[in-house]
């Protein structure tokens, strides 16, 4: 018997380990536990995220809660090395690159288990980055990296790991779409089938106000009267509300969020995986952010980079309401199926 430990950090880990963990279940001869780095009442983790992501809650959670990234690491480490001391485990997988995921890669390998990451070869290339450190350091500990298309293999390459390490299984965001794709929930607050979606998470965005107000409203402008509706909380929905002309609504449930992300008109996100599924759903996306870490979205799918320039937004959301977007296609091996290749290489 194979087991496995699935560690997560965060609440967007989740989505990408549901699928694993029904691939596992349907596989003879592997088990599992999963691992929560964070408490039980973490305020992140709403009533519906298990239920709607049809997966069970945590086996086990570490109870680390605070915010500096140095002592998060440190208790995490101790947290995990407890737990890895006291539940016999084969594999580890861990997920993206948190600062609570880099502890668990260290600490994984310090006991001398295999390492699995999954998301793994994504770069910014900006070594000032905490996020980028993580990766680095992930990366160079695991002993099967699973990318999530060609441009991140290609770069655990170069950097030196060796070719029988690398799995291009594709991106297993795309599990969770096509699992759930007629389980959406159409949400209260969708008053009309003809609008936008805006969300604002990276914090380098919210603590620019100044030039945030810009890109507000280029966003206002150009979508010449369609609805803008923004699913926010903190401190970036109090920026927006104040500033007015979008609609903000309270954060939404996996289901119903899915739902308004499908159905858009376009979207415009700071986050990766947003983009990333706006790509599978063919939806129009335009990212406030210089860089993606899935490039095939810029390449292949629907997703335009324009930086913090509200000059760049506005006229991509210009293009965008006008309907002059890019013709878009799939990128290879997004069909909804990594986790079943993931399973049939830890068995191997």
């Amino acid at each position: 018997m194979r087991n496995i430990c699935i560690f997560t950090g965060a609440r967007p880990n989740f989505v990408k380990v549901a699928p694993l963990i029904r691939a596992i279940q349907q596989t003879e001869g592997c088990s599992y536990q999963l691992v929560y780095a964070g408490r039980a009442d973490d305020p992140t983790l709403e009533s519906t995220l298990f239920s709607d992501l049809q997966m069970p809650r945590p086996d086990v959670f570490l109870g680390v809660d605070c915010d500096n990234l140095n002592e998060l690491t440190g208790r995490v480490m101790s947290e995990f090395e407890h737990y890895l001391e006291t539940h016999d485990t084969h594999t580890v997988i861990v997920v993206d690159d948190l600062a609570s995921t880099m502890a668990a890669a260290i600490v994984t390998k310090k006991h001398g288990l295999r390492l699995a990451h999954l998301v793994a070869g994504t770069r910014s290339f900006d070594i000032s980055m905490p996020k980028e450190i993580n990766r680095l350091v992930i990366d160079g500990l695991s002993d099967l990296l699973f990318t999530a298309g060609i441009g991140s293999s290609s770069v655990a390459t170069r950097e030196g790991a060796e070719m029988h390490k690398i799995y291009m299984v594709g991106n297993i965001l795309m599990d969770s779409l096509r699992a759930n794709h007629q389980r959406w929930m159409r949400p209260a607050c969708l008053t009309t089938d003809r609008y936008l979606v805006f969300t604002l998470n990276r914090k380098a965005l919210i603590a620019d106000a100044q030039n945030l107000g810009l890109m507000l409203d280029a966003i206002v402008e150009a979508a010449q009267g369609c609805p803008v509706i923004a699913p926010l909380r903190g401190r970036a929905r109090e920026l927006v509300e104040r500033h007015g002309g979008i609609s903000v609504v309270d954060p939404l449930s996996y289901l119903e969020f899915g739902y308004l992300t499908s159905h858009a008109l376009g979207i415009i996100t700071d986050s990766g995986n947003v983009a990333e599924e706006a790509t599978f759903n063919n939806v129009p996306c335009i990212t406030l952010n210089s860089y993606t870490e899935h490039i095939e979205t810029v390449k292949q799918g629907t997703n335009v980079l324009v930086g913090e320039d509200a000059t760049q937004l506005r006229q991509a959301l210009q293009q965008l309401i006008s309907g002059q977007w890019k013709q878009a296609t799939l990128p290879d091996r997004w069909d909804g199926r990594t986790a079943e290749r993931i399973v049939q290489i830890l068995l191997q």
